[in-house]
């Protein structure tokens, strides 16, 4: 088949990410680049590329088969609208929009149009958490009673550096947490409600760097998050798991999820369990699950291309995906209004 021709919106971090996995994939070509930078400029020319400062003459002049959105957080809404509205199939950098109100404009529009959108919650994609998933499906588990996860590292200090990361929507709750909220909501269901506790204490930034949530799930089970940007550990999915471009592996758990026949650690796999009618007097082991050696990032671009060409679904839509952001938003209101926050109440 002939290979999807894809355009950039947003050649930041991410988006240079991108530029690599389009290159590396032979199904795949990077037609053009739209930011208002030099070096994207320079980096449009390096792999063959259109240039555009602005992307909606690019959408326009290049027509492509579908487009990546890399863009700050508070474009997201205006960039999705722009290929949804020419029949673009679109790709949406996590998370979907800036607040649930655009989210939902972003969703209507995907809905009416029939056009989809795939939001890059990547961890979906990833062997360990669609094999913890299907476990949890086949009832290895039994029925889910308690969760609990974590996301512990240490960042650098120039991170800091630029302004936004300072500030209120910038900190590890949006950045970080929403990932580990959306893994959590994948592998044991939707969450009613959250109670949460943030602090700045380690660096006095307008943002917090800690910050401890309690989650009460749709199903009943009750579930605990711990998250912190100021500690150093190997308690973070994304070197736990080896599936992270840029950070070294160091294998560890980040997620366990106990049910009534046994718990399951995430992303080891490592099912515990008694023998049938054990307890706690009794023996318990381990049963480690196989998992192929697929990556995530390579297989979230397999599947927009298979989006773009009728093969496939969104494994992430722009529906499921808000339903994450209402999560991450409530645990931000709980946390500044001390009190328990319904996600209905975000999704209104």
């Amino acid at each position: 088949m002939p290979q999807v021709r894809i355009a950039l919106m947003g050649a930041g971090w991410i988006g240079r990410e991108h530029v690599g996995l389009i290159a590396r994939n032979p199904d795949t070509c990077l037609v053009a680049i739209a930011d208002v930078s030099a070096e994207a400029e320079d980096l449009a020319a390096a792999h063959g590329a259109a240039f555009y400062v602005d992307y909606e003459p690019m959408l326009d002049e290049v027509g492509p088969d579908g487009a990546i959105v890399a863009l700050p957080n508070t474009l997201h809404l205006e960039a999705g609208l722009a290929c949804v509205g020419r029949g673009i199939p679109v790709f949406v950098e996590k998370p979907v929009a800036d607040t649930v109100a655009s989210a939902l404009v972003l969703v209507e529009a995907a809905d009416v149009s029939g056009v989809p959108v795939l939001v890059g919650h990547h961890r979906r994609h990833s062997p360990d958490m669609q094999e913890a998933r299907r476990a949890i499906l086949r009832g290895d588990l039994g029925e889910i009673v308690a969760v609990s996860g974590l996301c512990l590292v240490r960042k650098h200090e120039s991170y800091f550096e630029a302004d936004w990361r300072r500030r209120q929507g910038g900190g590890p709750l949006l950045i970080n947490a929403i990932h580990d909220i959306d893994c959590l909501r994948f592998l044991c269901g939707d969450i009613e409600s959250v109670q949460a506790i943030a602090s700045s204490a380690v660096r006095g930034h307008e943002v917090e760097d800690t910050a401890a949530v309690i989650m009460r799930f749709e199903n009943g089970a009750l579930g605990t998050f711990l998250l912190s940007d100021a500690v150093p550990s190997p308690y973070f999915w994304d070197t736990a798991s080896g599936q992270a471009l840029y950070f070294p592996s160091l294998p560890e758990d980040s997620y366990v999820i106990g049910g009534r026949n046994g718990t399951l650690a995430v992303p080891s796999l490592d099912l515990w369990a008694h023998a049938p009618g054990g307890d706690w007097r009794d023996e318990i082991a381990a049963t480690r699950l196989a998992v192929e050696s697929s990556r995530c990032y390579e297989s979230q671009l397999a599947n927009f291309v298979a989006v773009i060409r009728g093969e496939q679904d969104p494994v992430v839509t722009a529906r499921d995906a808000t339903t994450t952001l209402a999560v991450t938003l409530a645990v931000e209101r709980a946390a500044a209004e001390g009190r328990s926050v319904r996600v209905a109440e975000m999704l209104g």
